[in-house]
């Protein structure tokens, strides 16, 4: 069984009283994929790694990569580890027009529909569908319906791409979540759950959609709806998953086996509030950001380390800072407050908008200048302790390496270990 026949027997297993979900990798960073892919190996799991539309797209999103180009990277990555890419799936969020809002609605469903056509021929079959966003002159937020015509669209190009491509048909998700993608930008005490009844509609608009164009084959490989559980995250706190007050939502599974939840924001969510989304039915569980905050501790930590070692200065979160002063647009919109407040959420904010500056030359080259100041020594458990103590466990049982390199991996494994226990 491949492993996207893997990903499309969700919900039939959630029906038969199965409670399994799947982590969704959401994350361009190497060392994120890296370490992936290492628990993948461990485990014996598969691995789902996904890239947006604004990550990746046939003009080159921010990371500059086509979906040939994404695909290429992570398959070095896997046969650099020895992880069989036989158990890799491979998806592509939130695809529609949100790169191309800013242009009319007809040439953004335009350029939609060749991303579409770039990723299914790239050999992506996670596709999630999302065309809520409304374009230049339209209202922000579109209706169902038509949010669910233009998702139609976008499937009979996966459609016709996938019959040619030789890869597996695409499994779809379909809706869309609030807030924003990414995470909230502001501080959180409540969230709006998504209605059952929302729910159920946005299945059924989908269906008759998918219906109008003679797409009723592709719909029935429909097998996720993005909703809001209550989960998300600010730039300072989380909000934690609440699962009395989920309740209704989950249990209008029952009413729509052919589906069940996809979670995005899942980030920073206690082991205990994962595993609980997953026996509510939100089986597929969306993480990015926290892997990538995990990685920015352990490389600060590292810097520090480093300090202590050779009795000279921390040069990464210096470094880093004078990078994001002269180069703000990535973080500047999103946080708020006084000078000191900004420093700390430039470096330390759960959001981690820090982590779009990592493939920066400049970042890049402090990055590998460190990992060259610590080299391959073995770095003392005490000081492990004292600056990476969430990994001092490991180091002092024996089954982590104390060198910088593998302490980095273990930091980013050590938040997918979470989220493979909460889905088995």
């Amino acid at each position: 069984m491949s492993s996207t026949k893997t990903l499309s027997t969700l919900p039939a297993r959630y029906a038969a009283g199965e409670r399994r979900g799947i982590a969704s990798i959401c994350s361009a960073h190497p060392l994120v994929i890296e370490a992936a892919f290492l628990e993948g190996l461990a485990t014996e799991m598969d691995v789902l790694i996904e890239a947006t539309c604004n990550q990746v797209n046939q003009e080159g999103g921010y990371t500059g990569m086509t979906p040939a180009d994404f695909r290429r990277f992570v398959e070095e990555i896997a046969a650099h580890v020895g992880f069989d890419t036989r158990r890799l799936i491979l998806g592509g969020d939130h695809l529609g027009p949100n790169p191309w809002k800013h242009l009319p609605a007809e040439e953004a469903m335009q350029r939609s529909e060749m991303m579409m056509d770039a990723f299914v021929r790239a050999g992506f079959t996670k596709i999630h569908l999302d065309t809520s966003m409304g374009c230049a002159g339209e209202p922000v937020a579109l209706s169902d319906a038509v949010t669910a015509e233009r998702a139609a669209r976008l499937a009979l190009v996966a459609e016709k791409a996938a019959a040619e491509s030789g890869f597996d048909l695409p499994v779809y998700i379909v809706g869309t979540e609030v807030p924003i993608p990414g995470g909230a930008m502001e501080a959180l005490d409540h969230l709006e759950l998504t209605s059952p009844e929302a729910a159920l509609e946005t299945v059924e608009v989908h269906r008759r959609a998918f219906a109008a164009v003679g797409l009723e084959s592709a719909f029935a490989r429909a097998i996720g709806v993005v909703v809001q559980p209550g989960v998300e995250f600010g730039n300072e706190n989380v909000v934690v998953y609440d699962r009395a007050a989920a309740c209704d939502l989950s249990n209008v599974l029952a009413r729509m086996p052919q589906f069940v939840f996809e979670a995005h924001s899942t980030d920073y969510q206690p082991a205990s509030a994962l595993r609980g989304l997953v026996e509510d039915g939100f089986a597929i569980l969306k993480v990015g950001p926290g892997l990538t905050f995990a990685l920015r501790e352990a490389l600060y930590g590292l810097d520090q380390i480093a300090a202590v070692l050779d009795n000279g200065p921390e040069t990464l979160r210096q470094g880093m800072e004078a990078l994001l002063l002269a180069e703000p647009k990535n973080w500047q919109k999103y946080y708020h407050g006084n000078e000191a407040e900004l420093r700390i959420q430039r470096h330390f904010s759960y959001s981690d908008r820090i982590r779009y500056y990592w493939p920066h030359p400049a970042a890049a080259a402090l990055v590998e200048g460190l990992f060259q100041r610590l080299g391959d020594r073995e770095l003392p458990e005490t000081l492990v302790s004292q600056y990476l103590g969430a990994l001092y466990p490991a180091v002092a049982a024996g089954t982590v390496e104390a060198k910088a390199r593998p302490l980095a991996l273990e930091a980013i494994r050590n938040v997918i270990r979470t989220y493979n226990r909460a889905t088995i």
